[in-house]
């Protein structure tokens, strides 16, 4: 996940950055690198792989100097390597940029540069940052003009840091959408950046956390921070208990909440080294998938438990539609003891947020028994259930405090959807045309997710009209219904209210007994293939005096019309739906939980690995 640090002020900026960077090291990346400002000039130093390489090479090459920024990588565009390391430098060397997330519309804005002359130095779409900033500049804007331009040119949802040899007091940085925070630390006659607290914690306590779509210029004795349409904002400065714990949580109340907003980045993440948007293709390499593997399988069992198999549920549904192989999802505390029908022609692919769960691990075991191929998708690097695999995909999300699983639930639905495609290609199922726009698709992941949570003031007032309910019922279709499974899991889970979900073609063959005005019904209707009939089953619903609380595509004027409260949510490719539906509901519990005054963080009777059966 990547990670960034700046220094503004007297001191040596270098081992302030590379000790910031050091305290980000746990988020994971693939490459690093530093800016300073050395006597007029930038001196960058960048390596592949651990801050350790970058260490040895800054103590071969010594730079120093101040003011100064530093990042952590996970390829999103290029492969991992010294070449596309961050910071990016601009052709004319005077500028350079860190920065987090996906430039959306970055291959149109590469092609319109190097038309105008402009040399791409790396194979990063955050290259396109720093030239468009140098193109604002030669037109006579000064640097905070240029990256404000720069900024409203861009799209999607970005932290983004900038410095210039050319104005050498000051660093520019900005925060749209949520890809990630920006966390400005104050200091005395100095100043401090970061992507997270933990990296600069040990310099200051005093904090400004920017909201999205603001930018900030900061100097050795001054931060200004307003929108980037160019509204002068007064920041709130935040005092941070000096407490590892109590820092790791920043702006937030409880590290649930933090991490349904880190979902933006873990899912910038689980795509970082993956998918080659250029070409329309996706990498799994530590799958070892081969084409030969790939045709002769037959079939696909996902085995999982709680929010992992509902997670499942959805993969099922991508693998079937876009690679074309039947896909089975089991319990699984059930597998060993359906004695299911495997041959070597088959996959067990096991999906855990921890990869120790025993039940998880013991189907696993009963598909190696039998000859299958044993895939994992799995959040913790090095666990048993990554170590037994054939093959693995990492879920790349960071740790996760909070027992009710969020970012581990969104991360292996992007995990199968680009196993889907992987797959699709190898067996030559799926043309050149269908696998670029799948694969394009991608791109809108984290911009969609961002655009979902700043929807939370809407989700909030609602969770205060429904904190005194003894039940609920969530309704979904299709690729939706495991998401009304899992909204009614997490309301369970940390509320302790009733809440059941349910398919909604099923509701009249048993739970519609259940609707009258005291029962709640959630219905998942986006603008997807099973719209119309999810806004039968609102109908239906209204018509028994049902409270209706549906999540909708902005501008349906359907659900509008009918549902008695909407939670809106921008509209998204059906077959990425859920990573959007899924976020007003985890934030639905949240606010319904903290609003009964429970601990979000350790609901009762629950832990975070299940480790015995």
């Amino acid at each position: 996940m990547c990670g960034i640090v700046g220094y503004i002020g007297p001191r040596n900026a270098t081992p302030i950055i590379l000790n910031g960077l050091r305290r980000l090291e746990y988020r994971g990346y693939d490459s690093a690198g530093i800016a300073v400002m050395e006597k007029e000039k930038i001196e960058i130093r960048r390596e592949a792989g651990k801050l350790a390489n970058l260490d040895r090479l800054v103590e071969r090459e010594p730079l120093s100097g101040a003011p100064g920024i530093g990042h952590t990588r996970w390829a999103t565009h290029g492969a991992p390597s010294a070449r596309n390391a961050h910071p990016h430098l601009g052709n004319s060397g005077r500028v350079v940029v860190v920065h987090n997330g996906i430039v959306e519309n970055f291959l149109e804005i590469k092609e319109e540069l190097v038309s105008e002359g402009v040399v791409f130095n790396s194979d990063t779409d955050t290259e396109t940052i720093v030239h468009l900033v140098e193109r604002y500049q030669s037109s006579g804007l000064n640097l905070i003009e240029s990256s404000r331009k720069t900024f409203q040119h861009i799209q999607g949802a970005h932290g983004v840091v900038l410095m210039s040899a050319d104005e050498p007091d000051k660093i520019v940085c900005a925060r749209i959408g949520n890809a990630g925070g920006v966390v400005i630390g104050l200091g005395d006659g100095e100043n401090f950046i970061a992507s997270d607290i933990p990296a600069i914690l040990e310099h200051t306590r005093r904090v400004i956390f920017l909201e999205s779509r603001q930018m900030a210029v900061i100097t050795r004795n001054s931060v200004l921070v307003e929108t980037i349409g160019g509204e002068k904002i007064t920041p709130q400065i935040h005092v941070v208990a000096f407490d590892p714990v109590a820092a790791e949580k920043g702006e937030y109340r409880h590290f649930m909440q933090k991490e349904i907003h880190e979902q933006v980045r873990s899912l910038t993440d689980t795509l970082a080294g993956r998918v080659d948007f250029e070409r329309g293709r996706v990498r799994l390499p530590e799958l070892n998938l081969t084409p030969e593997i790939a045709n002769r399988i037959e079939k696909i069992y996902i085995t999982a438990c709680g929010t992992a198999a509902y997670a499942g549920m959805v993969g099922k549904t991508l693998i079937e539609k876009i690679a074309r192989i039947p896909v089975e999802v089991v319990i699984g505390s059930e597998f060993r003891y359906s004695d299911p029908i495997i041959n070597r022609n088959t996959v067990v692919l096991a999906i855990s947020q921890s990869g120790e769960t025993a039940d998880t691990l013991a189907a696993m075991e009963e598909g190696r028994k039998k000859g299958a191929i044993i895939w994992s998708i799995v959040n913790a690097i090095g666990s048993q259930a990554m170590r037994v695999a054939d093959g693995s995909i990492s879920m790349q999300t960071g740790p996760e405090i909070g027992v009710a699983s969020t970012k581990a639930f969104t991360a292996p639905l992007v995990d199968q959807y680009m196993l889907a495609i992987l797959l699709a290609d190898l067996r030559g199922v799926i043309d050149e045309k269908t696998r670029k726009s799948l694969v394009a698709d991608l791109r809108l992941v984290p911009d969609l997710v961002g655009r979902a949570l700043q929807r939370e003031p809407d989700v909030e007032k609602i969770a205060y009209l429904l904190k005194d309910i003894r039940g609920c019922l969530y309704l979904g279709r299709g690729i939706n219904m495991p998401i009304a499974y899992e909204g009614a899991l997490k309301l369970k889970e940390i509320s302790y209210i009733h809440a059941e979900g349910y398919p909604a073609g099923e509701m009249k063959h048993g739970p519609i007994a259940l609707i009258d005005e005291n029962m709640p019904v959630v219905c998942i209707a986006p603008k997807d293939p099973w719209h119309e009939k999810m806004i039968s089953q609102i109908q239906q619903a209204r018509a028994r005096q049902g409270t209706v609380i549906a999540v909708a595509s902005d501008g349906d004027d359907l659900v509008s019309g009918i549902a008695d409260h909407i939670l809106w949510i921008p509209e998204s490719p059906w077959m990425l739906s859920p990573l959007v539906t899924v976020i007003p509901l985890q934030l639905l519990a949240y606010h319904i939980a903290t609003i009964r005054g429970l601990d979000v963080d350790q609901p009762r009777n629950l832990a975070k690995s299940v480790t015995v059966e």
